[in-house]
């Protein structure tokens, strides 16, 4: 199964991309996870420039979700919302439908960035995307800092992102099963 990871967070050293760095290493066999590099260089949207000819880096968006099998994302929260870059990101595909009936599943960095996962589960809903409930985890990384090897040092941590990947291979499996 290949997954696309996605941080909400534009930051070098952020750790929302620590956490799906982690999630990399800790994915059970057969779930291979990728981390969308892309974020910081999709145009702002705009419905005029989105036509049958979408500019190089919305087509590399779109082609990256769809030979996904699931989606993983990990967001920081901005004044009680979404980060603008991901918003966009999103927002390129509200039309064309990347998001519909595919797996999410959400790691939450940060236990007090309830209202930006509320917003976020709002938005992906609305695109038709399946969040898979039990395989969103919290990972309270907040005032810690940890690099990725920090994170897979800690046993707690790392325990949380294994189950939850766990569980959304079994999502996604379930999901594939229902369209076979």
């Amino acid at each position: 199964m290949r997954i696309l990871a996605i941080s909400g967070s534009l930051r070098a050293d952020s750790s929302n991309t620590a956490a799906l760095q982690a999630a990399a290493w800790l994915a059970p066999p057969g779930l291979e996870i990728i981390l969308y590099d892309g974020l910081s260089g999709l145009p702002h949207f705009n419905p005029d420039l989105d036509g049958e000819d979408a500019l190089a880096p919305v087509a590399d968006w779109r082609a990256q979700l769809r030979a996904a099998d699931g989606v993983l994302i990990s967001s920081p929260e901005y004044a009680h919302g979404v980060p603008g870059s991901l918003k966009n990101a999103l927002d390129w595909v509200v039309g064309t439908g990347e998001f519909a009936g595919k797996p999410v599943a959400l790691i939450n960095t940060s236990p007090r960035a309830f209202h930006a996962q509320a917003s976020l589960r709002e938005t992906l809903t609305t695109m038709s995307a399946q969040v898979a409930a039990d395989a969103c985890v919290e990972v309270p990384l907040l005032g810690k800092k940890p690099d990725v090897s920090g994170i897979l040092a800690n046993e707690e941590i790392a325990g949380v992102i294994r189950s939850g990947l766990v569980q959304f291979a079994a999502a996604i499996a379930k999901e594939e099963a229902w369209h076979a």
